[in-house]
């Protein structure tokens, strides 16, 4: 290439600004520069073009310049449609929030709130006021505390009551959870030495007997939430636990993980324990997530015997783990759901995991229909209904795979994995699975207001991919 012919930052500049029509209103001439300088060092460097004359070059920068405009202007966490079919999506931000839910955060987002006010009596109130009489009232717990997240809250009560000393737990409970955190390193960070009992298939209750002496400060039993044991196997029930807990003037902490209040084991779904039932068995501290089966937002909490939240509470941790005003709001909003019993029809996630075959298959139907009525030869796509199972994901009920429909599409003019990386780079994105060379899009976690738009989104690309 000769470099002379390389057009000069400020001649792009005036061309583009000379054509408003070309640039959003108010936008920003320093990053409009700077994008125009990466144009010109590309074409340098010969990334977009080995040779080419002045005009040539000067049109191809400008193309660049809006093109590196438009993506610095991008939002980087942006909206996609999930049509993978798993419903608690750690990489898509797991739960849904409740209308109620964003309607809460919106208002404490966009003005002021009460949020450590006492508006009776007008003096400083507790942040915590807002849920913990939620969380009692819908669990029979004596009293509760929200912090950022279940691994928080797991380590702020073990900090709180065994700090320097030992914890009990079973072999087959020592977990590892999402992006490689595991319960043991979150429990020894908590300053508690680890006393583990029973192999990795079977504890006793003899095991946790044998074990205990001055130096034991806990008995912690943790839900395998996100795997499943089989075969021969056993553990001891949380009553009996607690039972030898208390005998010995132990508190016993149970980890539930995931955590839900909606009875999805009545269903037919799973066996996740409901924290009511496991309150009733005289557990004092249980620990479990905001988000992830409650449909709630990211958040770690901890309900129990008064006793022992007051001293967590006073615990200096407590203010470094604490949530703010917006999941206060949206925990709030989702808790008053489920006290009115409304979570079947409010909460996105209880109702996409409860919704049956018949509910996914008129949805799958109609944007099978929205495409072909827009396809009619089959040039773009051959496209048809899949009956297959959706995982329910965020390492909750690992066995679970509720019955599903996906639309089944086979692009015409490029690779189906082609399409799934153009469809990322939508506005907005749209995810599904790959599977036997095919794009598969599962509708339990497509809302019917977005079906229109996945139809819109598979054209639109298709359309502009060539053979």
């Amino acid at each position: 290439m000769d470099y002379a012919l390389l057009p000069k930052v400020d001649r792009i500049l005036s061309l583009l600004e000379a054509q408003p029509e070309l640039l959003p209103p108010a936008y920003s001439r320093a990053m409009l520069t700077e994008s125009a300088r990466e144009a010109v060092a590309a074409l340098r460097a010969g990334a977009m073009a080995e040779s080419g004359d002045r005009e040539s070059l000067l049109h191809a920068a400008c193309q660049d310049t809006l093109r590196r405009y438009a993506q610095k202007c991008r939002p980087s966490l942006r909206r996609v449609i999930n049509a993978t079919g798993i419903v608690l999506h750690t990489n898509l931000g797991r739960s849904l929030l409740a209308d109620e839910a964003v309607h809460a955060v919106c208002m404490a987002a966009g003005g002021y709130c009460n949020l450590e006010l006492d508006l009776a009596n007008g003096k400083r109130g507790s942040r915590y006021s807002h849920v913990a009489g939620l969380l009692c009232e819908l669990t029979g717990a004596e009293d509760a505390l929200v912090v950022n997240n279940n691994a928080a809250a797991v380590l702020l009560a073990l900090d709180t009551l065994a700090r320097g000393g030992e914890a009990i737990v079973s072999r087959g409970q020592l977990v590892e959870i999402g992006g490689s955190f595991r319960v043991p390193d979150v429990m020894t960070h908590s300053g508690v030495m680890l006393c583990e009992v029973g192999t990795t298939n079977k504890t006793h209750l003899r095991d946790y007997q044998a074990a205990i002496r001055e130096t034991t400060s806990i008995l912690v039993q943790v839900h395998p939430s996100n795997f499943v044991m089989r075969g021969f196997v056993e553990e001891v029930s949380t009553a009996e636990l607690a039972a030898l807990a208390h005998s010995h003037d132990l508190p016993f902490l149970y980890d539930l993980g995931s955590g839900c209040f909606y009875p999805f084991a009545e269903q037919g779904i799973g066996h996740e324990p409901l924290p009511r039932h496991l309150i009733a068995q005289d557990v004092d501290v249980l620990t479990f997530s905001g988000d992830k089966l409650l449909g709630g937002p990211q958040a770690g909490i901890i309900i129990g015997k008064t006793r022992y939240l007051a001293r967590i509470k006073a615990n200096p941790l407590t203010r470094a783990l604490r949530i703010d005003k917006l999941t206060l709001a949206a925990l709030e909003a989702t808790l008053r759901i489920y006290r009115a019993g409304q979570e079947k029809e409010r909460i996105p996630t209880v109702a996409m995991l409860l919704a049956d075959e018949a509910e996914i298959g008129a949805r799958a139907a109609r944007l099978l229909a929205l495409l072909q009525e827009n396809d009619v030869d089959g040039a773009l796509y051959q496209a048809n209904l899949r009956r297959t199972v959706s995982p329910v994901g965020g390492g909750s009920l690992p066995e679970v795979e509720l019955p599903t429909v996906a639309l089944e599409v086979e692009p015409q003019r490029c690779s189906a994995a082609s399409l799934q990386e153009r469809l990322r780079d939508c506005d907005p994105a749209l995810l599904g699975y790959l599977r036997e060379n095919k794009l598969l899009l599962d509708l339990r976690t497509v809302a019917d207001a977005e079906v229109e738009t996945v139809a819109a989104l598979l054209l639109q690309t298709a359309r502009g991919m060539e053979s």
